[in-house]
């Protein structure tokens, strides 16, 4: 199952419907408002701002689809949901093209804007709607007949699990869930032994991680008894971090109050766990952020740059740049960088936080941490996409096993990308051992439940001033 080339088909779908629109539409306005306007039939060949146009029209479109959304989550669409939101997209999208395009275009009254827009919407909807219904109706019938499915582990082992599987395994329509196995929790209760009979006993729920890699599952559903629910927040805890799709069978109790919504009334009642905080636009607003202000910092402060690292040369023995293994979003490593602020071989005896009065920094490494100049290099790390400008800060693995076990919740701060600066950093600071590394996680999480672009501002402007200000910790 590839889900690039799916997505390909809808991009490919896009770029072929906006030209063939806008094709149309230029046909249209010399045919019939150009041709009133003059009185005569004038010839509508295709000139040089036609073929412009058209150059810039098709990815404008596929840019519009991609900010809302048409393109993620591909395997698992709602035909309603997506001609709605084709619906709003385009509205927006003609605007935007009155305003840079057609506000000058020959007209015979103001009423020929609102007949021009409304074709080109007509145009543009009519053929994007039929398109993408014809491709998302291909893909779930494929889904529905068994020929596209995704690895699915079934987490739980009683009677409540056994029940799932027996009926998502006759229903007539399949769900694309193809059950490659399941894990226990409580072995107490149910057991591997009685579902073992038709599913793969793949151990226990402590090797998750293990077991999705190994069995290359795309999606979890966690069937579990009421006796067992004290299990549910430590297994999504520990799946928080990973890029499964998470689905729990919801109590009786809350779908009688309704505080469950299903995303289909025709399979299992299953609930989805979203592991993921941005919408669309958020996340495509935000790597255009990060991408505009990384190269912002990389071209016009690289005096700052070399004079810093002069003086790292000049002051004490070393690289001027200093790189460690840290932990990314999705629990992935990945190379930091940073302008070395400690002595060489600081951490000669294993890893260690920095303390206030540590010795191991240096004189102008201690300047280089108040003012957080020993950040700067890590602007690299933003543009090449393996760290934001805002989000929690980085660890190592050493340390993040020794969070986890006082704070499981703290791998939910993998569901985003690390930051340059976070809402942690600038309350706290640098944090001197795992305890306040785990105080300081709590405004992270904080940071993590009200997410927006106007808080990354927020949190910049405190960021600015505490540099200007000499009060980093």
């Amino acid at each position: 199952m590839n889900r690039r080339k799916e997505i390909l088909k809808y991009i490919v779908a896009d770029y072929l419907c906006s030209t063939l629109t806008w094709t149309a539409f230029w046909i249209f306005r010399k045919h019939y408002i150009e041709s009133a306007k003059f009185g005569i039939e004038l010839a509508w060949e295709f000139d040089a701002k036609f073929f412009l146009a058209l150059l810039i029209i098709p990815f404008f479109w596929i840019f519009m689809n991609l900010l809302s959304g048409l393109y993620t989550n591909v395997y698992h669409k709602s035909r309603i949901a997506e001609i709605r939101q084709l619906f709003i997209t385009d509205i927006i999208g003609v605007v935007i093209l009155f305003f840079t395009i057609l506000l000058n275009d020959v007209i015979l009254s103001y009423k020929t804007y609102y007949f021009s827009i409304s074709v080109l919407f007509c145009m543009q909807f009519v053929l994007s709607s039929v398109v993408h219904l014809l491709i998302t109706t291909r893909t779930n019938r494929k889904i529905h007949t068994r020929k596209i499915s995704f690895n699915t582990i079934l987490v739980g082992s009683s009677s409540r699990a056994i029940q799932l599987y027996d009926d998502m395994q006759s229903q007539r329509f399949s769900s694309g869930n193809k059950f490659v196995g399941f894990v226990h929790v409580d072995i107490n209760n149910g057991g591997p032994s009685e579902l073992s009979h038709k599913l793969k006993h793949l151990g226990e729920f402590e090797n998750i991680h293990h077991i999705i890699l190994q069995e290359k599952a795309e999606e979890v559903i966690i069937a579990l008894e009421s006796s067992e629910h004290k299990h549910i927040e430590s297994i999504i805890n520990k799946l928080s971090d990973t890029e499964t799709v998470i689905k729990v069978i919801p109590d009786m109790y809350d779908i009688l109050t309704g505080s469950v919504k299903f995303s289909s009334i025709i399979d299992a009642p299953l609930m989805v766990v979203s592991n993921d905080v941005l919408e669309p636009k958020q996340i495509i607003l935000k790597r255009t952020f990060d991408i505009v202000c990384s190269l912002f910092f990389l071209i016009i402060f690289s005096p700052v740059y070399l004079v810093i690292g002069i003086i790292i040369k000049l002051t004490s023995k070393g690289p001027v740049f200093y790189s460690q293994e840290r932990i990314g979003r999705r629990g992935k490593g990945f190379t930091i960088y940073k302008f070395r602020s400690m002595h060489q071989n600081a951490e000669k005896n294993g890893p260690a936080l920095s303390s206030k009065d540590d010795n191991r920094i240096t004189k102008f490494g201690k300047f280089l941490r108040k003012s957080r100049l020993d950040e700067l290099p890590q602007f690299f790390n933003v543009l090449i996409g393996s760290m934001s400008i805002v989000g929690p800060r980085p660890e190592r693995q050493f340390f993040i096993d020794q969070i986890v076990q006082k704070a499981p919740q703290y791998k939910h701060l993998h569901k985003i990308k690390p930051g340059i600066t976070s809402w942690g950093q600038v309350k706290y600071g640098y944090a001197e051992n795992v305890d306040q590394m785990v105080r300081r996680m709590k405004y992270d999480i904080l940071y993590l439940e009200n997410i927006s672009f106007l808080l990354d501002m927020r949190i910049l402007i405190y960021t600015v001033l505490i540099v200007f200000q000499g009060r980093g910790k």
